[in-house]
């Protein structure tokens, strides 16, 4: 399992050792002593999944303090473009993103930490999305920034994308006032 920094402090790539044969293929997801040898000490006490079709949009989300989460998200099936926003107000990459394509050939996996938006486009039907989280869900600490806010310029690349009626109604970054 190789971790990679990325440019935004504590936001990490995971690319598993997946040994493939005429069966098919295994490979660790999660491995507690190599997490915590590389920084990520949380514990992850949730696990979620979605199915999406092609050109479905979910995002930008987070959870404010004290119900802040980090997760360890990856495609088990299909692919998607997934983003990680810096909303650490005294970070030198507040407001800043990052994009990588997750999906279930290289298996690739984002390590989000705490005090980040996160959001994600399918980019194939049938895409199976799943993510670990250090915290537990809670409604009241939900927030959502505007996902094609012109001032974080995302590259989505897509016009019309299917999305939630939450997250239609997202904040603009002008306005937000962040947590973290």
């Amino acid at each position: 399992m190789e971790v990679i920094n990325t440019n935004i402090s504590g936001l990490l790539i995971i690319s598993p050792s997946v040994f493939e044969d005429e069966r098919g293929y295994f490979y660790e997801s999660y491995n507690k002593a190599i997490f915590e040898k590389n920084g990520i000490i949380e514990e992850f006490i949730q696990d979620n999944q979605s199915k999406s079709n092609k050109g479905v949009l979910r995002g930008m989300h987070f959870q404010n303090p004290p119900y802040a989460q980090s997760k360890l998200v990856r495609v088990i099936k299909g692919s998607v473009l997934d983003v990680a926003l810096d909303i650490r107000k005294n970070s030198p990459t507040y407001g800043k993103y990052f994009s990588l394509i997750i999906d279930e050939y290289e298996k690739k996996m984002l390590y989000i930490p705490v005090g980040f938006a996160h959001g994600f486009l399918t980019l194939e039907d049938n895409t199976i999305f799943t993510y670990k989280c250090s915290n537990k869900y809670n409604k009241e600490a939900e927030d959502t920034l505007l996902w094609s806010d012109s001032d974080l310029n995302i590259a989505w690349n897509i016009a019309n994308p299917t999305i939630s009626d939450k997250d239609k109604k997202g904040k603009p970054f002008a306005n937000f006032i962040s947590k973290f």
